[in-house]
């Protein structure tokens, strides 16, 4: 197919007190390179900061907790169907994620492309939890959640594309870095807050629901963009031109596709690890195997976790803009993260050795998931026009990895093992394999990015 997005935007003058402080906030020059942007002030990264906190506490949340407790109300017998009301929303939202981002792109309005999209998606993923917790039967909940899926993270999709459009490269790994930590701490805050109201359908949702809606409210208020009432588009949109947007040709835009793959491969290998890392836990420390067993082992495992990532993701992020290097501390994450996982592998029953291989697959994917969403902004075509379909289709690479490893997981526990034993260890090394793999990609391929 062919990629020809070639639509340039004309912004309205600047007369309001809200544009005025957008001009003196983002300034920009074209160039015949392209464009500069001044960087961004202290308050426009607290608000974005805001606003992705929230929309991770109202979406983690019902995944982390309250959606399983609907789930054993309403199918006691048939826990199972959790996984797949989450990877049936998985899939939905894949798809939805470019369609919203183009919708975006070519959004004319006084109020700008993104900010609209952040808090409407907010007030869907809100309706969203609403069904969700009225739900009398698993057909409704699935609704519900798909709902809520789309609303959540076409709120979070707006709020990287304003990153796309209004940072300058020398802010991408601060922002990615801090963005990162936001990600790590606010599931936590989420699960923390619904439990607070468990026995209580309504609020084990809302509440989370409100957080998040009052933090897109706060980014939608007081982040202004600049008026797009006067652009202007070199091709009109038809379906046929959307539904080709969900593809791209990888031999135009090589260090995207490289990356793209790279990104597909180590989020693989990393939801290897994480699917079954209680069961894995489980098989090494506790005598019969049963997870109930080590509740408090697991906690430290992921506290350990949860902050290792975090320091990660903002070491990775802030000396990445402080050295101007995007891929070795992508290939370093992946060197770290496999001898992580390789530890995990071979470390037995040793509690100690298992810590140390989650706390080095931790800062791994804190480095990685900061660095890689920076070089991600480096690589991505058509940045000024089509961000919010490249960012979509960006976006299949998690999603599909998410969809995807758990399925091809499941053989290889099995390989080389006899009655209820798991070869664990052999999806480790894969894992590892996966990870170091995608690193090495990144360095070798990628050419635009230092």
């Amino acid at each position: 197919m062919s990629d020809n997005p070639n639509a340039a935007a004309a912004p309205g003058a600047a007369t309001s007190p809200a544009q005025q402080a957008l001009a003196a906030d983002t300034q920009a020059e074209n160039t015949a390179t392209g464009t500069l942007r001044t960087p961004v002030s202290k308050k426009w990264i607290t608000l974005l900061l805001v606003g992705m906190f929230g929309a991770y506490v109202a979406l983690v949340a019902p995944i982390g907790l309250s959606l399983s407790l609907r789930v054993q109300e309403l199918a006691p017998s048939n826990v199972e169907i959790l996984g797949y009301i989450i990877g049936i929303a998985a899939l939905v939202t894949t798809i939805t994620g470019p369609l919203v981002g183009t919708w975006s792109d070519r959004t004319r309005s006084r109020l700008g492309r993104r900010r609209q999209f952040a808090l409407g998606g907010g007030i869907i993923g809100l309706l969203g939890l609403v069904v969700i917790a009225t739900a009398g039967t698993v057909p409704v909940l699935l609704v519900g959640w798909i709902i809520t899926s789309i609303g959540w993270s076409s709120a979070m999709n707006s709020l990287i594309q304003s990153q796309a459009d209004r940072l300058p490269e020398v802010q991408y790994g601060r922002v990615a870095g801090l963005s990162g930590f936001v990600q790590m701490v606010a599931p936590v805050v989420g699960v923390g807050l619904a439990s607070a109201f468990i026995g209580n359908n309504y609020l084990v949702f809302l509440v989370p629901g409100a957080v998040g809606v009052v933090a897109l409210l706060c980014w939608f208020l007081f982040v202004p963009e600049r008026d797009t009432r006067d652009a202007v588009f070199a091709e009109r949109l038809s379906a046929g031109k959307v539904l080709r947007g969900m593809v791209f040709n990888p031999r135009r835009y090589p260090d995207f596709a490289w990356n793209w793959l790279a990104r597909l491969m180590f989020m693989t290998g990393v939801t290897f690890t994480t699917t079954f890392t209680s069961l894995f836990f489980a098989s090494r420390l506790s005598p019969d195997g049963q997870v109930a067993d080590i509740g408090g082992i697991i906690l430290i495992m992921s506290m350990v976790s949860l902050v290792v990532t975090g320091v990660g993701a903002l070491l990775g992020g802030f000396l990445s803009d402080k050295l101007r290097r995007r891929k070795i501390f992508v290939l370093g994450s992946g060197i770290v993260y496999t001898v992580g996982a390789i530890t995990l592998a071979i470390g037995g029953s040793n509690f100690a050795v298992l810590l140390l291989g989650s706390a080095f697959t931790g800062v791994a994917l804190g480095v990685f998931s900061a660095v890689d969403q920076a070089l991600v902004l480096n690589v991505l075509p058509e940045k000024d026009t089509d961000a919010g379909r490249f960012l979509g289709i960006n976006g299949y690479s998690t999603s599909i990895a998410q969809a995807v490893a758990p399925l091809l997981a499941a053989p290889l526990i099995i390989i080389g093992v006899s009655g209820t034993d798991k070869n664990y260890g052999l999806l480790f090394i894969v894992a590892s394999v996966l990870t170091v793999v995608a690193g090495i990609l990144v360095q070798w391929k990628v050419k635009s990015v230092r």
